[in-house]
């Protein structure tokens, strides 16, 4: 089946995935681009997963002040080179997980750092306290059809690195 250029740039830009990948998937999908996009999304996210080993050192730290100065969050998000640290989207998605972190509060990185103690102190079944203390395991403020992990695995696919967050934190006047 033939798809219309108009159909292939609309996939282009609501995923960010090559021209001829975009044209190959929606022919292979017969024009549906919901299936498209989920196609997509999965080949991220298995190429994520051969890219989380490498190493990345390189980054920047995404800040957000709330309205009234009273609560900040920063995040630093690390990728393997300094050429995607200085892109538009790598900074915008560091500046969106600082405000992430300022709406949702979460306590941990990843579900490795949180210890039984800490379950059962807040008498919330695991799975509930992980999704609400743990940032790669929330769903993402600005889209919570994905959770922070996922919206990670995009980005990695995207850019073409790997991608982590380092560290966190959030100040509160009074807290």
């Amino acid at each position: 089946m033939a798809v219309s250029i108009e159909l292939v740039k609309e996939l282009r830009e609501r995923t960010g995935a090559g021209i001829k990948d975009c044209k190959d998937i929606l022919e292979q999908t017969e024009g549906n681009i919901n299936k498209a996009i989920d196609i997509l999304r999965e080949r991220g996210i298995e190429a994520a997963a051969k890219k989380s080993t490498r190493e990345a050192k390189e980054g920047l730290i995404g800040v957000y002040v709330h309205y009234g100065s009273r609560i900040v969050g920063m995040v630093e998000l690390n990728c393997e080179t300094d050429f995607v640290g200085r892109t538009e989207e790598f900074g915008s998605l560091a500046n969106a997980l600082a405000q992430h972190v300022v709406a949702l509060n979460p306590r941990y990185i990843s579900e490795d750092e949180v210890t039984d103690a800490d379950v059962t102190e807040s008498g919330l079944t695991r799975e509930n306290f992980v999704k609400e203390s743990v940032l790669l395991a929330q769903p993402f403020v600005k889209d919570a059809s994905r959770t922070i992990e996922e919206k990670l695995k995009e980005a990695i696919a995207k850019l073409g690195e790997n991608i982590i967050v380092r560290r966190f934190v959030r100040y509160e006047v009074g807290a």
